[in-house]
């Protein structure tokens, strides 16, 4: 359930780099809407770093926050995917991936050590990434008469809708946008106008 109008994402890729004890970690985080993106980055990254000893990582996709997965990739359990998710969740942001690569520096850092390398990994590609409020949009459609054509109109204009796209042809038919706060405003408007019929699509 979206208790929010809104959610923290990032706006474009960034990354950052941590040394402990010889061992090097790249923490890298991308803004991603679905799982074929993520997977996309991560055969990305091991593509361009194929000698590293480690790839972990942590996502967490959607506007209510419920998805999201961890993943040490061979490091002890917990020691590195769910510090990298608890950074994530710190920062209460979503739609993101952050993948820490770490090269092997011949000392151990144990169980806690690892904790600690990894969870600040993530802080830093965080602190340097660009943070912004994206507003979640419903997307609806609105199929209606001929004569309604300008009280449909006028719905979508009070309501600060984005039209995506519209026929107006055998069938009368509009997909637009509008952000969640005026979500219950516009299918009032549209269930008080008989001669529409309004169907939700999705939210984005």
């Amino acid at each position: 359930m979206l208790f929010s109008d809104s959610y923290l994402t990032v706006k474009a890729p960034h990354e950052a780099l941590i040394k402990e004890r010889g061992s090097k970690f790249l923490a890298f985080i991308f803004p991603v809407s679905n799982e074929i993106e993520i997977k996309n980055y991560l055969l990305q990254l091991k593509k361009e770093h194929p000698n590293a000893n480690h790839h972990c990582y942590a996502w967490r996709l959607g506007a209510d926050k419920m998805a999201f997965r961890a993943n040490d990739d061979g490091e002890p359990n917990n020691t590195a995917g769910k510090p990298i998710l608890g950074q994530i969740q710190a920062g209460d942001l979503t739609n993101v991936l952050i993948v820490v690569v770490r090269y092997f520096g011949g000392t151990l850092l144990g169980v806690g050590g690892l904790i600690s390398a990894y969870k600040a990994s993530a802080a830093e590609v965080i602190a340097g990434a660009e943070i912004f409020e994206r507003f979640i949009l419903f997307e609806y459609q609105v199929e209606f008469s001929e004569e309604s054509i300008n009280p449909v109109m006028r719905i979508l204009k009070e309501n600060g809708a984005k039209i995506t796209s519209h026929t107006y042809e055998t069938n009368n038919l509009i997909i637009f946008q509008i952000k969640k706060q005026y979500s219950s405003k516009l299918e009032k408007d549209f269930a008080d106008l008989y001669t529409s019929k309004l169907t939700s699509l999705r939210t984005l």
